[in-house]
């Protein structure tokens, strides 16, 4: 080299294989435009490149880089150049089995300087950044002019991470990351790689292994069984909207339809449906059945079909099964414009171990428990999050807002809260560790729920969150104290677990036998507001060998079609928002099969059309009418009538609205017709039949009653009665007209 080059532009030998074998700490170092010795030297690290020069920014020639030691490092001192400059390289490359090279100009990932704003980077050391997903994950950005992706990554305890993709013949040499100290956060902008470009992290873990993961922050994934994220740009944030505020409160008319998309409904060829054909036929379908919400089974990308999206691996990306993002943004806008709300299932209880996904994600527990007395399902073969480490808390609050910022979700119906709150739950003594009291309680679980709740109250007030949780824990549904330490979870509504067992295993019994049973059917309303309630039935009662509802009921097909009839008029007068899966609005025999369409072809048949009819109209009835939704929540909006009538398996109670307008539900539990049933009535008036599930139009026997004047004749506590032919397993809802 000329006495005046300059300092040597290649590396020491230590540090150049360090490279060459991805193990460099700080690959930005060394490799880019550096100043040394008062000269510019330029090093760029490019397997599979011939020949490689600097250019300036408009292209021209500014020196040829030379190999080092026949490796892929090129490097030179830069003639006549004493400042960084804007620089582009020329860059010759292999032939692809075609004999020819292939040239072209690339801007170098590693001219860029940090991209992560140091105030966003101690938020995110500090675990309180309310949106970790506006800097963490692929972002599409224009970076001095030149259009690329900014990546980052959590992954604290890695040697190296590399972003490897369709972008850079998946090689980890060529992008190298730089790590953030301060937060455990690896970032690199790399130019052209864009949107629908593929990617994974090529992490050389601290116990010295390779893994290459899928982005827990990816906005999209590739169809499964691949498992590569794809470059996604951020949707647009969905305003604030007042009108889903309110079809969203306590004292609104809430009736959920659960469906699992992948199996709603399918093409003639068996394919699945589309997001944005989902949008032209679920939404006008729930709405004409006057459904006021739609509810998802997990949607968040997952690899096995037969999980129904409960074991995600990418929290942030709706499944590519069904399309892109802005596909199912179309599906949520269409639902909001048909004035139907959709919640989302939600899994932040724990997560597979695939390769690809969290699990030892950069060589430690990460995101996992190590102990597994802490952090395995034995159930389901799956990881716990560490609920105390503030970044993962932080990883899953930010989901709950993604979903409601960036797609209009209006809730969030959590999975699995009982075996977050318990550190013992579905284990034997000595398979699980006790909290720093000696008990029970998941304390880092229950801290991690009211800050999330919170989270999303304070930010997306619109919104709700709904807990599946099945034990006595108190105050699901109740605020937090301010502090966040003490009081309620903070959830919106908790699903009434206890009432669907009760009720179903009532409806199962032979009527003859009910009388024996009479205190379950009642006994829900001794802590029906306790809790704001939701009322389900659920996918997971129709599925596991459990049974269609139509299959649960007694009796021959009459009966159990009346049978279903009067469990659905009775769910729908009890207090509590109604849940109801997909299906069983028209009574399929046979349980739910997620591999396929549902068997559509019953609903032209009269039995199951009846039903049909029914559903849409117990939906119409609770909309029109607010004595049965607006004191959902309050025992104010509920009186009991008659609740000791065992022996002839009768209920009757009313609903109450605030301005005093009462609906009667009457009950009768068996197959026996009863005439002149005297009942007692809050109000004089006349008195007609709002719903009767025995009609004729929902293939009922078509027993029941013209409009009834009420009698001065106070009975069962009411200062007035009437007399009702009761209709065989059958609901009668009635309300006075005035």
């Amino acid at each position: 080299m000329p006495a005046d080059a300059g300092p040597s532009p290649g590396l020491a030998r230590a540090e150049l294989d360090a490279l060459l074998l991805c193990t460099h700490g700080d690959p930005f170092a060394v490799l880019g435009m550096h100043e040394i010795e008062g000269r510019i030297v330029v090093r760029a690290l490019l397997p599979d490149a011939r020949t490689v020069e600097v250019v300036d920014a408009l292209g021209r020639r500014v020196a040829a880089l030379r190999r080092q030691d026949a490796t892929p490092l090129f490097a030179a001192v830069i003639p006549r150049r004493r400042k960084p400059f804007a620089y582009r390289l020329r860059v010759a490359w292999a032939g692809n089995g075609d004999g020819a090279d292939h040239a072209g100009i690339i801007d170098d990932a590693y001219r860029f300087g940090p991209q992560l704003p140091e105030l966003d980077v101690w938020l995110l050391a500090e675990g309180t950044h309310r949106r970790p997903y506006e800097w963490l994950g692929a972002h599409p950005v224009v970076v001095d002019q030149v259009a690329g992706t900014r990546f980052a990554v959590w992954a604290p305890g890695a040697r190296r991470v590399s972003v490897v993709g369709s972008f850079n013949n998946w090689d980890g040499r060529r992008h190298m990351m730089r790590l953030r100290r301060e937060c455990g956060v690896w970032e690199i902008f790399i130019p052209h790689a864009g949107p629908g470009d593929l990617y994974k992290y090529e992490i050389l873990g601290g116990d010295g292994a390779i893994r290459a993961k899928a982005d827990p922050f990816a906005f999209r994934a590739e169809v499964r069984p691949r498992t590569a994220s794809v470059v996604q740009c951020l949707l647009p944030g969905a305003a604030i909207d007042e009108g889903r505020r309110r079809a969203n409160a306590l004292d609104a008319p809430i009736s959920i339809y659960e469906v699992h998309l992948g199996s709603w409904q399918r093409g003639d060829d068996g394919a699945w449906l589309g997001y944005r054909t989902l949008a032209e036929r679920l939404v006008p379908y729930a709405a004409g059945l006057g459904f006021t919400h739609i509810e998802l089974l997990p949607i968040q990308e997952h690899p096995f079909d037969g999980s129904w999206g409960y074991q995600p691996t990418g929290l942030y990306a709706p499944t590519s099964r069904f399309g892109t993002p802005e596909d199912f943004r179309a599906f949520t806008a269409a639902a909001h414009a048909a004035g139907i709300g959709i919640i989302l299932d939600w899994v932040p209880a724990h997560f597979p171990a695939d390769s690809h996904g969290l699990a030892r994600f950069d060589g430690s527990h990460l995101y996992e428990h190590a102990d597994p007395r802490e952090g395995f399902h034995q159930d389901w073969n799956t990881l716990i999050y560490n609920y105390g480490r503030t970044e993962v808390r932080n990883y899953l609050s930010g989901n709950a807002l993604y979903w409601i910022e960036r797609f209009g979700i209006d809730g969030l119906r959590v999975d699995a809260v009982a075996s977050m709150l318990y550190r013992d739950y579905s284990r034997k003594a000595g398979e699980w560790l006790p909290n720093r009291h000696g008990g029970r309680e998941n304390l880092e679980a229950i801290e991690f729920l009211r800050r999330m709740n919170h989270l999303v109250g304070s930010e997306r007030p619109e919104a709700i969150t709904l807990a599946e949780e099945s034990t006595a824990f108190p105050q699901v549904s109740r605020p937090p104290s301010p502090d966040l330490q003490s009081g309620g979870l903070g959830f919106h509504y908790k699903w009434n677990m206890g009432w669907m067992n009760d009720v179903l295993a009532y409806m199962a019994q032979d009527p003859v036998h009910r009388k024996y049973h009479h205190d379950r059917i009642r006994f829900s309303l001794v802590y029906a507001f306790t809790e704001n309630f939701v009322l389900p039935l659920s996918h997971d009662e129709v599925v596991h060998g459990k049974g269609a509802l139509l299959a649960k009921m007694p009796g021959d097909d009459w009966q159990k079609f009346a049978n279903l009839r009067l469990l659905y008029g009775f769910m729908w007068g009890h207090p509590g928002k109604k849940l109801l899966f997909m299906g069983c609005e028209f009574a399929p025999w046979q349980e739910w099969n997620a591999d396929e369409s549902l068997p559509w072809h019953l609903a032209a048949h009269a039995p199951h059309a009846g039903m049909q009819r029914l559903v849409r109209d117990l939906n119409l009835v609770l909309r029109g009418h607010p004595a049965l939704y607006e004191q959902d929540v309050s025992p104010e909006g509920f009186g009991w009538i008659s609740h000791d009538d065992a022996e002839h398996s009768l209920l009757a109670f009313e609903r109450r609205a605030r301005d005093g307008r009462r609906v009667l539900v009457v009950c009768n539990f068996t197959p026996v017709v009863r005439e002149h049933w005297r009942i007692g009535v809050p109000q004089a008036g006349t008195w007609h039949e709002l719903i009767n599930t025995d009609a004729a139009v929902y293939w009922g026997s078509g027993v029941g009653n013209p409009p009834r004047a009420s009698e001065a004749l106070p009975w069962q506590g009411q200062p007035h009665s009437l007399t009702l032919t009761l209709p065989p397993l059958a609901c009668l809802m009635l309300v006075r007209r005035d």
